[in-house]
């Protein structure tokens, strides 16, 4: 893939075409390759070469089966020698008898065409004894022979495919989750393969009608079923008697109970009856119930993965190694061995290994799994750069700042942990309806049994059998856990991280949206524009003053200040009024006029001692692009908008004039920003405030909803339910919008549930259908919900 030869040629296009290969503008020449005796435009010469080398592997397909398009291809791709190395795949490689054997995350994996493409390309390369792709989980499982082929040949020809490979995590903890996917999807084949053959011995039970079959016939037909039935019920059902042993240790009732009890009733009871020769058996009955089970259980996990492949795909993001500085000279080393305070070089698109200020001038970085946006975003001198993010079109070099668990990356990774380990409210009272709902059903079964004995004896262990299936609450169960995956995973994939556990509950409800001004409806880049001193000292010293004063501060207006090689001592933030400190010998304070000058103005920021002036500031701080877009969408959901912000009045009536907001607060302090969403909480508003700055936490924990930029400051977002990662506000509305389409498909999901359960357990207790039948019942009302819930992955404009 390293030549496109003359399979590619220049040739003007239409200006609305696209790349054949990614989907991206065309330039208005653009490379044309031949495929399938057509002609096709591509954007470079990356996709040229990639869509080369598929079709000349005979891999054309991959283009009539893809759902969505491929990835840009670079010209040229990242080099992965370094994954050769023995103390890279000491801690991801296994060794088997064939050879090694690693698991990836892959990023760009968009659909299952990409997986067959990835499977069918590696396949094709020597020395190589596995290949297994998951789409939905991002992950690729190689085998190969280190002495035929490198790793690194084979990470090469993924990432020349347009797919870039990620180290998936340790060795160990890759074995155990396989063992446990594997584990299930063979508990399912068995059932599968064992249940279909029980219905068809069962099938030539049911159609001796006229009992002709001979006793010895039937008992044949019995026993083959039982012997069948058996690994079923004890290796494929294992999860439920464990689940039904763990809910009587917890003194409680669930679902585990009545599914457990159902498939024991039914084989203990059919055993029983083939011993003794009685009429009826329910062996195919519990053999399908098991089956339908499982198959629901696989249905969740598929919707768990989708929720948490975007964040496990973000924890592996960073590299295994590093070039530190050593001297003049550069060496390769572990991650683990970096220190704080190291000076690293981050060759060109590769991922940075933690975080880290930039020393070179400018530069460019890609952090699309960060934020979900592509375009890479321009950095200068002193700018900080996160772990995970790729370095653009040429080497940069850092300091670092923060490594392992202190990074913005793992931050973000517990925050978004800790949100999945607790379970909602809504699904908790989920829970409990379930759970009371199968001790009523335990009751109408055993009056269901106590009836029919008295008309016909020998139908009323089926008929009590039927309402116990039928009445398994799966459906209700899974209506809501499968409606809010699906939509943290839609939410992950459009860059907003849930990191509280009732915020999606809360976020359909809201009807008052609260703003912050600087870092929010602003970009957050602030420019100097003008500085005015009253003191025997320059602009210049005036500047470096004030940058040394806010050197640890992240607000967004700190970074107007550039760097300041001064110390600081004594140093003290006032939320809401600015810092103060000891700068070249002097006590000093910066931030509002009255706190750091004893002057009134709301235009600026002032440098003083606390009644002296020394300088003024002229800061300016522009519009986010989307901010009227989003505002037009919030508007559109029927949302009342005000903004609250601790800047200066003038500035802030400027940004909200400019974006049509008549409600706004300036001069609001971290006390007065809570006193106000209270006052609106108490005239029955429910109220999101979105910020990003320190002063904000305390409002964001007040809110009924509260939402944080992504960059914005550690305590903010501890303090938040939502996270907005990247700088695009148009995110916002459509996680209300999500929100409320969530809420609406919870509560379709519960009313079917109930309404299916209802129905089901009438039906079951008049005699109308047989215990298998009301298994496949309940698996069909399930996968309903399931599919349902799977609705809500598919991305929509924004409506009310």
């Amino acid at each position: 893939m390293n030549t496109i030869a003359s399979d590619a040629v220049f040739a003007p296009v239409k200006a609305a075409a696209t790349c054949f290969h990614c989907g991206e503008d065309l330039p208005a020449h653009a490379l044309v390759i031949r495929i399938d005796e057509r002609e096709h435009p591509v954007c470079c010469a990356g996709c040229a070469a990639a869509a080369i080398w598929i079709r000349d592997a005979g891999l054309g397909d991959y283009y009539r089966l893809r759902a969505r398009d491929g990835n840009r291809v670079d010209r040229e791709a990242a080099d992965y020698r370094s994954w050769d190395r023995e103390d890279v795949q000491r801690e991801h490689v296994l060794s088997t008898p064939a050879g090694c054997e690693i698991t990836l995350a892959v990023e760009g994996l968009r659909c299952a065409a990409c997986a067959w493409l990835i499977d069918r390309a590696l396949a094709r390369e020597p020395g190589v004894d596995q290949v297994s792709v998951n789409a939905v989980t991002g992950r690729l499982r190689l085998g190969w022979q280190p002495q035929r082929v490198r790793l690194s040949q084979l990470l090469g020809l993924v990432a020349s495919l347009g797919y870039r490979p990620h180290l998936a995590g340790g060795a160990a903890r890759e074995a155990a989750r396989r063992r446990e996917r594997n584990t299930l999807l063979l508990r399912l084949g068995l059932a599968l393969l064992a249940a279909t053959q029980a219905m068809m011995f069962s099938e030539a039970l049911y159609l001796d009608s006229a009992q002709q079959m001979s006793l010895a016939t039937r008992d044949l037909f019995r026993w083959l079923t039982f012997l069948v039935c058996t690994p079923v019920v004890v290796y494929s059902g294992a999860p439920f008697f464990t689940g039904l042993w763990r809910e009587w240790r917890q003194r409680r009732v669930g679902m585990d109970t009545l599914a457990a009890g159902s498939i024991g009733l039914a084989y203990i009871a059919s055993l029983i009856e083939t011993l003794r020769g009685g009429a009826t058996v329910w062996f195919d009955a519990a053999a399908m119930f098991v089956l339908f089970l499982l198959t629901a259980r696989v249905l969740e996990r598929f919707a768990r993965q989708r929720a948490t492949a975007q964040l496990d795909l973000l924890a592996r993001a960073q590299p295994a190694l590093a070039w530190r500085q050593q001297g003049t000279d550069y060496t390769q080393v572990p991650i683990g061995d970096l220190r704080a305070g190291d000076l690293v070089r981050v060759p060109a698109d590769t991922a940075v290994p933690a975080d880290g200020e930039l020393l070179d001038e400018a530069g460019a970085f890609n952090e699309a799994l960060l934020t979900g946006e592509a375009a890479p975003r321009p950095k200068q001198r002193g700018d900080r750069v996160y772990a995970g993010s790729v370095a653009g079109g040429q080497a940069a070099r850092l300091r670092i700042t923060a490594l392992g668990a202190a990074t913005r990356l793992s931050q973000i990774q517990r925050l978004v942990e800790r949100a999945q380990a607790q379970r909602p409210a809504l699904a908790r009272w989920a829970d409990r309806l379930a759970s009371r709902f199968v001790i009523g059903m335990i009751v109408v079964a055993v009056a269901a049994f106590a009836l029919w004995s008295q008309h016909d004896t020998s139908r009323a262990f089926a008929i009590a059998l039927s309402v116990l299936v039928a009445a398994c609450p799966c459906a209700l169960s899974l209506a809501v856990p499968a409606a809010l995956s699906a939509a943290n995973d839609a939410l992950a994939r459009d860059g907003v991280l849930v990191v509280g556990d009732q915020a999606l509950e809360r976020l359909a409800d809201i009807d008052t949206i609260l703003l912050d001004k600087t870092g929010t409806l602003t970009r957050g880049v602030a420019r100097l524009v003008r500085v005015e001193v009253f003191a025997d000292i320059d602009a210049e010293t005036a500047r470096a003053w004030a940058a040394a004063l806010e050197r640890d501060n992240r607000h967004p207006l700190a970074t107007a200040f550039g760097r300041s090689t001064l110390d600081v001592d004594a140093q003290q933030l006032h939320p809401g009024r600015g810092v103060e400190g000891r700068v070249a010998g002097r006590h000093l304070r910066l931030g509002r006029a009255d706190f750091a000058a004893a002057r009134t103005d709301d235009a600026a920021i002032w440098l003083g001692d606390g009644v002296q002036a020394i300088a003024r500031f002229d800061i300016r701080d522009e519009t986010r692009a989307d901010a009227p877009d989003c505002l037009q969408a919030l508007r559109a959901l029927g949302l009342d908008i005000a903004v609250i912000s601790g800047d200066a009045d003038a500035r802030v009536r400027e940004v909200c004039a400019s974006l049509d907001i008549a409600d706004y607060r300036a001069r609001q302090t971290p006390e007065g920003k809570l006193a106000h969403i209270r006052a609106l909480q108490a005239r029955g508003h429910r109220v999101l405030m979105l910020g990003d700055g320190i002063n904000d936490a305390p409002v964001l924990a007040g809110a009924d909803v509260s939402v944080a930029m992504g960059e914005g400051s550690a305590l903010a977002q501890g303090s938040a339910d939502l996270l907005l990662l990247g700088d695009q506000l148009m995110r916002l509305p459509r996680a209300i919008a999500l929100a409320r389409r969530t809420r609406a498909l919870i509560r379709q999901n519960l009313i079917w549930a109930g309404a299916y359960n209802v129905l089901a357990v009438a039906v079951a207790a008049a005699g109308w259908i047989h215990p298998g039948l009301a298994a496949l019942g309940m698996a069909g009302s399930s996968l309903l919900v399931t599919l349902n819930a799977l609705r809500l992955t598919r991305r929509r404009a924004v409506t009310p």
